[in-house]
């Protein structure tokens, strides 16, 4: 037997595992099924190339719960470790470097990966356990040994008969204040959680399997059971798979075993598999979003070789993105990560634009197979797209192959096919080509007609981040603008060099104005009076695109300068002078009577932009039924 000192240069290294290693214990788990994983797949790796002259057979990882002993057994079938082996990797770690690694950042080191870093994956067990042992017996012609450690830096090294078979197996001695960790389900739990999809089975107690009866059997006969390995894991998920042998009832199916709680369909999705200049698979959903940005739940998934490492994938997935569903798995990035080292590291950076490359080019490929398909899933993406544009910038010079712009009438337009459009009867007199949209088809439903009628098309953009969309659209392209239907007049939306015809003359329109004003007496709205044709609206409120935009951005968390506080509400009250209300205005001598049309028509133009609310609309339906008794 051989006794002695673990060396490392700290005087016990265990209360800094516990300290600052890592925030969460749970992690020992994962840790220590990760370095089971390494040991069986070394094994397959020899094997394979001859220099293990054995079996490789069909290993496993047990993990088995000893609550009466507490103890915690996790048992693999790989490729063991010879005394010198424990020697070398067990005793000997490496520290100095980590020392003075606490040391200097011993604030955020448990954030930091230092186990990743340092190779200390195995004494992660010590922050559950008041001891350790490990039996393990080498694939070469050697003796098993144990290693037994309680936690201080001395330990005993001895050869063994306990251990007859090929492998490791790590005894934890479950601590007092880690007991949580004896509970069948709380491992359960943890195995479900970091290693659900790791590529060597996984052995988790037993469970009941039903034979099927022969084919012959009798109506009365009942079916054998038996009691089979309960593998809690799935070894080959989907996006280990290359896509060609992989069907959509496939992922589909790897869809519901990520987000077992999902029993909506995702619309499609994006397989990712890249080999250089990093190493990168995985497989991106696009779930049904419709208008909703709650990103909180059922989030992007990150994996290291197939251990689960975070859902917190900020840094690595591109904002935009976040809005999606599925998996990352990547060699590259280290298995415990800190924001900041995310955030400056060049192999991230990569695998963000390549991500974002991806999506922008599944994105002009679906369009291009069915694009009837989709404009029926357009409602249900474009929320990520329209994202998309205003925060990635190779991501929005892509866009314009598969953005689509939807109108009131259920027409999608493609950016050229929009312009190739409008462009002849929506360029204004100065050159500009001017895009009409409404949010609400409903709401400003009178406003789409006036633009209807003079041949002009309406786009129906209602996401909550449109503002952000059209701002970016207008910068980044020549002489276009976005001009909400209810913004103005339709004469003054799109204005064009066509004579003005006016009945009033310039005394009139003085006097109509100054009657108008003092009716309404509101500061909330400006009086625009406007030679309009005769049969348009005597009275139209409309709210100035840039106060409008300004307010719709500041609701989604933009608007710049103007974010700090809440926009007034203006209007403006388009008279149309050349209406015959506005001659009955100017006829009517009694000043109570003139008052009451103003206000009544008032309160029509502002039944139409539904602002006419409460006691003013209370007011409004009992006059107008006062009218129908007359």
């Amino acid at each position: 037997m051989t006794k002695g000192n673990i060396n490392v240069s700290v005087e016990n290294i265990f209360p800094l595992i516990k300290k600052f290693l890592y925030s969460d214990h749970e992690i020992f788990l994962r840790e220590l099924i990760s370095n089971a994983t390494d040991a069986t797949l070394k094994l397959k790796h020899l094997t394979s190339i001859g220099e293990a002259k054995i079996e490789y057979g069909n290993p496993k990882i047990e993990v088995k719960v000893d609550k009466e002993n507490k103890k915690l057994h996790i048992i693999d079938q790989g490729i063991g470790m010879t005394g010198e082996e424990v020697e070398k990797y067990i005793n000997q770690v490496a520290f100095s470097g980590a020392e003075e690694f606490l040391e200097k950042y011993k604030d955020t080191a448990k954030d930091s990966g230092i186990i990743g870093h340092f190779g200390l994956g195995f004494y992660s067990a010590f922050m559950v356990a008041e001891k350790v042992e490990i039996l393990t017996k080498s694939y070469k012609e050697e003796p098993a040994v144990r290693w037994i450690c309680d936690g201080s830096p001395e330990f005993t090294l001895e050869e063994t008969t306990d251990k007859t078979e090929r492998g490791t197996e790590i005894i934890l001695h479950i601590a007092e204040d880690s007991t949580e960790f004896l509970e069948e389900s709380k491992i359960r739990e943890l195995l479900l959680k970091y290693n659900k999809f790791m590529p060597v089975p996984i052995k988790f107690g037993t469970k009941t399997h039903t034979l099927p009866l022969p084919e012959d059997a009798s109506e009365d006969a009942v079916a054998e059971t038996e009691e089979v390995d309960n593998i809690i894991n799935n070894p080959t998920p989907a996006w280990t798979i290359a896509p060609s042998e992989l069907n959509n009832e496939d992922y589909m199916k790897f869809y519901h075993e990520l987000y077992p709680m999902q029993f909506e369909e995702p619309l499609f999705n994006i397989h990712l598999n890249v080999d250089y200049p990093f190493n990168l698979t995985g497989i991106l959903f696009f779930p049904k979003l419709s208008n909703n940005l709650n990103i909180e739940k059922d989030k992007i998934q990150l994996y290291q070789n197939q251990v689960f490492v975070t859902d917190e994938v900020k840094g690595i997935v591109p904002d935009f993105l976040m809005l999606l569903r599925g998996v990352i798995d990547s060699p590259d990035i280290p298995l415990n990560v800190s924001r900041s080292y995310l955030q400056a590291d060049g192999a991230v950076k990569k695998i963000s634009s390549y991500i974002t490359k991806k999506v922008a080019d599944k994105m002009a490929s679906l369009i291009n197979e069915n694009r009837d398909d989709y404009e029926k899933k357009w409602n249900d993406i474009k929320v990520v797209i329209e994202y998309g544009i205003i925060t990635e910038e190779k991501f929005a010079e892509k866009s314009d192959k598969f953005t689509l712009y939807p109108t009131t009438d259920g027409k999608y337009f493609l950016w050229n096919e929009l312009e190739e459009k409008i462009k002849p009867n929506q360029t204004d007199k100065d050159g500009n080509l001017i895009i009409l949209y409404a949010s609400n088809a409903d709401e400003q439903h009178s406003y789409i007609q006036a633009a209807k009628d003079k041949g002009y098309e309406v786009l129906l953009l209602d996401s909550p981040i449109v503002p952000h969309v059209i701002q970016k659209l207008e910068t980044s392209k020549d002489k276009i603008s976005f001009a909400r239907v209810d913004a103005d007049h339709i004469n003054n939306l799109i204005k064009k060099d066509e004579p003005i015809i006016s009945k009033l003359n310039e005394a009139e329109k003085e006097s109509l104005k100054k009657n108008v004003e003092e009716s309404i007496n509101d500061k909330k709205f400006t009086v625009q009076l406007e030679d309009l044709d005769s049969t348009d609206a005597p009275f139209t409120i409309t709210q100035p695109e840039f106060i409008r935009r300004m307010k719709d951005m500041q609701a989604t968390g933009g608007g710049g300068m103007f974010g700090m506080g809440g926009f007034p509400e203006m209007y403006n009250l388009v008279v149309n002078s050349n209406s015959e209300f506005a001659g009955q205005i100017l006829k009517t001598e009694d000043a109570n009577e003139k008052a009451d049309l103003i206000k009544h028509a008032l309160d029509l133009a502002k039944l139409s932009q539904n602002l006419l609310k409460g006691k003013e609309l209370t007011d409004f339906i009992q006059r107008s039924y006062k009218q129908l008794e007359k």
